[in-house]
């Protein structure tokens, strides 16, 4: 791999992300939606509702059970107050899934617009005579997409810190954000799901003709987080820290499968003939 190529392409590829407005309205939107208004509103709306019995208590109180014994479960059961506890739970294991949505989309919106982005601008076809290797190509593009992508993706972290803990610190006497579940979705589970989306949508990017017929193709890689998000908040499954550790050790073997993969199907001859549809 020439590294001074790689850093070529990625610098010229963020340039391109910093200097278009329709990007980085999106790359600001959904943090301020998942990270911001979503988690704000629920804990405003779940401090001021009085429960009684009905599907959510119930749906509730399954998660608890789903808790491991230790300290941990004990300290929900022990909360004061039914609201104290959906609130704890939401902000701990609840809001994670939906929070991974601010990688996943970001990460896939710039992706696919990578090489189609290219095509479309007629560019592609001088890096495909230049002296570059496809998988350098590729690595340039993935770092240039991975990078704006976590950045973002931290800075929602923070925003949503002091929204989460600066509305629920009266009623806790504490912080409740973040957890240990928490730092392995931002540290380990988010850069590996990005990783993932971001090979994906150049993939799909590399062999479509045009945004939108990548947009609709890259849009199932949505499903998993949502998945995920419905499974939380339903109480199907739980996302433990192990679970989620093993959940980051899976993508991170299937990442590098398909990078391998991706650098041998995508030829520079495929590439380029697809860049003159």
């Amino acid at each position: 791999m020439n590294w001074n190529q790689i850093t070529a392409i990625a610098q010229k590829d963020i340039k391109a992300i910093t200097s278009n407005v329709q990007v980085w309205l999106g790359l600001v939107l959904l943090p301020l939606v998942f990270g911001v208004l979503l988690p704000g509103a629920l804990i405003l709306l779940l401090k001021s509702i009085n429960f009684v019995d009905n599907d959510l208590v119930d749906m509730v109180q399954k998660v608890i059970k789903q808790l491991p014994e230790g300290a941990k479960k004990e300290q929900i059961t022990e909360l004061p107050t039914f609201n104290h506890q959906i609130i704890y739970i939401f902000v701990n294991y609840t809001l994670g899934p939906f929070f991974l949505i601010i990688p996943v989309m970001n990460s896939l919106m710039i992706a696919l617009n990578s090489l189609v982005g290219e095509k479309e601008r007629r560019t592609l076809e001088s890096l495909m005579f230049a002296p570059i290797e496809v998988k350098d190509l590729f690595f340039g593009k993935l770092i240039a997409t991975f990078i704006p992508t976590f950045v973002v993706t931290l800075a929602s972290f923070i925003l949503c810190g002091i929204i989460v803990n600066g509305l629920s610190y009266s009623m806790f006497d504490g912080l409740i954000f973040p957890n240990l579940s928490w730092g392995i979705i931002l540290l380990w589970v988010a850069p590996m799901f990005s990783g993932l989306v971001i090979l994906i949508s150049i993939f799909i990017s590399a062999r479509s003709k045009s945004f939108q017929e990548a947009q609709q193709l890259g849009g199932v890689v949505v499903l998993p987080v949502v998945g995920a998000a419905i499974s939380q908040v339903t109480g199907i499954v739980l996302l433990s820290p192990q679970l989620l550790l093993g959940a980051g050790f899976v993508l991170l073997i299937i990442n590098f499968l398909l990078l391998h993969r991706l650098t041998r199907m995508n030829q520079r001859h495929v590439l380029f003939e697809r860049q003159v549809h």
